[in-house]
């Protein structure tokens, strides 16, 4: 059988559903293929969850605040909660990483975002650690946690209540440009669309090479830990010790902690790397000794994901000299903080001929063609 839409979206995680139901919102006939047999399935669901404005990139900090945005008012246009909790990121930035910090900071007051410096004394009242070495830390009180799982299907289910269609078990095989249109090549049957939107997550390199082409996108695995309960957990915000990278959070009586290992080779390697708790927990128990009393509930935690570029931020836009070819790719971690806004944008890309609501240049793939990468400070 032969399928023809105005638009093809490769993924039903997040930033493809919320892509979908933009697209069909402003009337194309949108058709979503997913390889899984279930949407949101991969990196959406095994999501850490969280939601910030503190980047030091004008561009992440307008696509994070303005996502954040929607998520507040979820449940208005779509009928079910985000899930949206403001329980705030604290980041706790330690001696020697000041003047990166401050300067991330103003460039987040400059764009209106709710934000504030605070010395280690006001910061250890929301959230308990040893202050050794920490100059300062800046607190997002808007930052937050949403439940990405929800939110995917409840884009995908406004797109669909627009006309557009979900394929499951529908993975990309082969796609080629002929005439005018894309021919995308599937177990269900080949598709064929003016536009193809590649939101394939860690598996968006993969799609392009299928489509004849490279994209800088790697799959790394990461690792999420969760306590077992601990009084501690109640209140605890998002809270990052940017001098190791370790972080942790609340997750109702428990904690949930992690840690990127800067040697993960890039790869689908699958299963928990248990060998990585050690170094995980040696960090933060340094920052967070009262850690020492946690119990290690191993049935709740899990791996998932990211989908890494070389400047871990992700590629927006048209594909130079792939006609009518679309990234939503290569969020590195973030893809569930900006997915609302750059659902927005991209559909914008697709039926105006170029995002307006959100200047997305800097996230565009030429910028590895200029040399320009994104100098992003914030990650995690």
């Amino acid at each position: 059988m032969e399928h023809s839409y105005d638009a093809l979206i490769i993924g039903a995680g997040i930033v493809g559903a919320a892509v979908a139901y933009r697209l069909a919102e402003r009337g194309l006939r949108v058709a979503v293929l997913e390889a899984d047999s279930v949407p949101a399935a991969q990196a959406t669901a095994k999501s850490a969850a969280g939601v910030r404005v503190q980047f030091s990139e004008a561009v992440n900090v307008r696509l994070s605040w303005a996502s954040i945005q929607e998520y507040r008012t979820f449940e208005e246009v779509f009928g079910v909660s985000s899930g949206y909790r403001p329980i705030g990121y604290l980041f706790l930035v330690p001696e020697g990483a000041e003047a990166a910090y401050e300067r991330a900071l103003a460039t987040q007051k400059r764009l209106g975002v709710p934000v504030e410096r605070l010395a280690p004394g006001e910061a250890k009242k929301l959230a308990d650690f040893d202050p050794d070495g920490v100059a300062f830390a800046t607190w997002g009180p808007a930052d937050g946690v949403i439940d990405p799982h929800l939110v995917a299907h409840a884009y995908l289910k406004a797109a669909r209540g627009r006309g557009a269609e979900l394929f499951t078990e529908t993975p990309l095989l082969r796609a080629g440009r002929r005439g005018r249109a894309w021919r995308v090549e599937t177990p269900a049957g080949s598709f064929t669309a003016p536009v193809v939107v590649n939101a394939a997550g860690a598996w968006a390199g993969e799609v392009a090479r299928r489509a004849g082409f490279e994209l800088p996108v790697e799959p790394v695995r990461r690792m999420v830990f969760m306590t077992g309960p601990m009084p501690e957990a109640r209140g605890l915000p998002l809270t990052v010790d940017v001098a190791t990278g370790f972080y942790l959070r609340g997750e109702g009586e428990r904690v949930l902690f992690g840690r990127s290992n800067p040697e993960e080779p890039p790869g689908f390697r699958e299963g928990m790397d248990w060998g990585w708790l050690e170094p995980t927990l040696e960090a933060g128990l340094a920052r967070f000794p009262w850690l020492e009393r946690a119990g290690l509930d191993q049935r709740a935690s899990w791996w998932g994901y990211y989908a890494v570029t070389p400047d871990h931020n992700p590629i927006l836009g048209w594909m130079p000299g792939v006609e009518g070819w679309v990234n939503a790719a290569g969020f590195s971690g973030h893809g569930v903080q900006q997915a609302a806004a750059v659902g927005r944008a991209l559909a914008e890309e697709v039926v105006d001929g170029r995002a307006h609501s959100i200047e997305i240049d800097p996230l565009r793939y030429e910028r590895f063609e200029r040399g320009k990468i994104v100098q992003e400070k914030n990650i995690v």
